[in-house]
């Protein structure tokens, strides 16, 4: 996952950044929107029940009943894309915001408190980072049974290490601040202070990492999928089509890999775009 450098407190211009930003930040955020509300609208959206098997129109090409073509059982493909953008989308972002949570409030911890807290922690984070996110679901798959949540506890634990760590450099800068050091002089309690300053500083950090971390967990989770442990058929979900239109490659229909493939891809680099940009001001803020 991408590192994140410190250097001051932002409070707004990221924000305004993103919406203000170039033209590609302009299309990433439209890409992004676009995909938001395909999946919240999605049974408004689909042409067709999504796993309505129809066997006799297996594999047909693009017509007007059938836009994109449908897939090895004769269901509609863009109905399925639509709808796997729900479970896609659904899966990353419950790692992010747990994972988000759990890091932040690591770090927040480790920076407060210091010595041998911050060591404790610290060497608890080693441990994690040692846990694989993919082998991790993989085995929890295998103990507790395949599916979506599963795999998101999975990948919940192998991030939180990597929120941690980043915003543990940021939170001990912040701490050092001296307004943080006056509000600790008015007696105000620990969580007071990190909610009224330290979170407002460290959230385009938060945002930023949350925004990058979405797209490399809509990978793994895709991944998990198409090893058939994360998001179980005939359940709607692009690393599902991927792996279901695998072998129709060779039939000559590869139009259900390849549309899942495409939205994956797009998804993850306008995240990511999003994400390198909103850091961009965060690493000019902060002395």
């Amino acid at each position: 996952m991408s590192t994140i450098q410190l250097r001051g407190p932002a409070t707004g211009g990221w924000l305004r950044r993103l919406a203000g930003g170039d033209m590609l930040i302009r299309i990433a955020g439209g890409v992004l929107t676009l995909v938001v509300v395909v999946a919240l609208a999605a049974p408004l959206l689909a042409p067709h029940d999504p796993n309505a098997v129809n066997i006799l129109n297996a594999l047909a090409g693009s017509s007007g009943a059938h836009l994109l073509g449908t897939d090895a059982d004769g269901r509609d493909l863009m109905s399925r894309l639509i709808y796997g953008a729900r479970s896609s989308l659904l899966g990353p972002a419950l790692v992010v915001v747990m994972a988000g949570s759990a890091g932040t409030l690591l770090a927040l911890v480790s920076v407060w408190f210091g010595g041998w807290t911050d060591e404790l922690l610290s060497r608890l984070l080693d441990v994690l980072f040692a846990l694989p996110g993919l082998l991790l679901a993989i085995v929890a798959a295998a103990v507790f049974g395949p599916g979506l949540i599963v795999c998101v506890i999975a990948l919940t634990i192998s991030y939180t290490p990597y929120m941690a760590r980043l915003l543990r450099g940021p939170a001990l800068k912040v701490r050092s601040q001296p307004y943080v050091a006056a509000s600790e002089l008015q007696g105000f309690s620990a969580p007071r202070i990190w909610l009224r300053h330290m979170l407002p500083a460290l959230r385009p950090f938060i945002v930023a990492q949350a925004a990058i971390g979405f797209g490399y967990a809509l990978i793994d989770l895709a991944a998990l999928s198409f090893l058939g442990v994360g998001v179980q058929p005939p359940t709607a979900d692009w690393g599902v089509l991927v792996s279901d239109g695998e072998s129709s490659i060779l039939r000559g229909a590869p139009q259900e890999a390849l549309f899942a493939g495409i939205l994956i891809v797009l998804t993850v680099v306008a995240l990511n775009l999003i994400g390198e940009r909103l850091a961009e001001p965060a690493e000019r803020n902060v002395e």
